[in-house]
């Protein structure tokens, strides 16, 4: 016999369902089917279910804190989204508590936990690279604090999202090397489990498809940083591959590849054409300059907040939003002499 009142977590239990879809069971949602309903209220019933009182106090009282969890704060689009995200969040009475992962899985899985201990009314999040399993966002989902993910997406879960046009970046890059005559053309890709890497590798893929350039699985290195960028290049001239074009999934990659291509005694632009993805604030300060697709940051900032902001007043977290935005090839002197 219990010694002590009935949960929602001892409902969920007996039931084999979430603690979520049992709160929302006892407050009749729409989504949720009528079987489930009559399952939740009758179980709620036999174990004499009332809700805590002081629990809810707690849950409804706000602390105008929003949690944000990067992968690298160094880099200038996260700084850039985090600009973004303080200034939709100051305008709204919010302050917001920043946390990075370092691409570590580890190290994400305690961000949420300390974020969840301290009693934040939303999370901002763009995933590790390492990060494969998700059971502790749908914990804090569980607990009533809504997520939005930026910049990198999940496949299979369902949340909101406000990501980067990584297909249609990446498509432009290649086009603009094809169009400036180059066809062996290597991408130097990212992590295929996640979404941004896959999406910015079809990108590359469907350009050549476009333009009659057959697909060379040789010219396909996985390389999403600038030390790999170094190694990719010295693998491709060490084996005595043919190259005259390196597309890199970041501009830190670039920076590696065009400074190991020089060393090597490679021209660029001449022999070797580069183009990087982010335009960081490298990507101008190199020689030569970057070619590099640009994408908007402080905009992604904002609409993640803004898109937050609305979850929070609404409390509407069912119907899911993505919003993708647009993307710009800056054309510099790694891909064609500008004087």
């Amino acid at each position: 016999m219990k010694n002590h009142p009935a949960t929602i977590k001892d409902i969920a239990r007996e039931l084999g369902i979430s603690p979520s879809t049992v709160s929302r069971a006892l407050k009749d949602h729409p989504d949720i089917s009528p079987d489930t309903k009559r399952l939740v209220n009758e179980l709620a019933i036999k174990l004499r279910y009332k809700p805590n009182a002081i629990a809810l106090s707690l849950k409804n009282r706000r602390s105008n804190v929003v949690g944000v969890i990067i992968p690298e704060i160094v880099h200038f689009f996260f700084s850039s989204v985090i600009s973004g995200i303080q200034d939709v969040a100051s305008k709204n009475g919010y302050n917001i508590m920043v946390s990075q992962t370092n691409e570590q899985y580890d190290n994400e899985v305690a961000a949420v936990n300390a974020f969840m201990d301290g009693r934040i009314d939303g999370l901002l999040v763009s995933v590790a690279k390492e990060t494969s399993d998700y059971d502790h966002f749908r914990k804090l989902e569980e607990e009533g604090i809504p997520i939005v993910f930026f910049d990198r997406t999940i496949e299979d879960y369902e949340s909101d999202y406000v990501v980067i046009d990584d297909f249609g970046g990446a498509y432009s890059a290649v086009e603009h090397l094809i169009k400036t005559g180059k066809r062996k053309i290597v991408h130097f890709s990212g992590p295929q489990n996640r979404l941004i890497g896959k999406n910015r590798f079809n990108g590359y893929k469907q350009a050549l498809e476009d333009y009659g350039i057959e697909l060379d699985d040789e010219l396909i290195i996985h390389a999403d940083n600038f030390y790999k960028g170094i190694h990719g290049v010295n693998q491709l001239v060490d084996q005595g591959t043919v190259f005259d074009a390196i597309f890199t999934v970041n501009d830190f990659t670039a920076i590696g590849v065009i400074k190991t291509l020089k060393a090597r005694g490679f021209s660029v632009p001449e022999q070797v054409a580069v183009v990087g993805f982010g335009d960081e604030d490298i990507a101008h300060m190199f020689d030569p300059m970057l070619t590099t697709v640009s994408q908007p940051g402080d905009v992604m900032g904002r609409r993640s907040m803004e898109l937050l902001m609305r979850k929070l007043k609404t409390d509407n977290w069912i119907d899911h939003e993505t919003i993708v935005l647009s993307t710009n090839l800056v054309i510099r002197n790694s891909t064609v002499p500008i004087y």
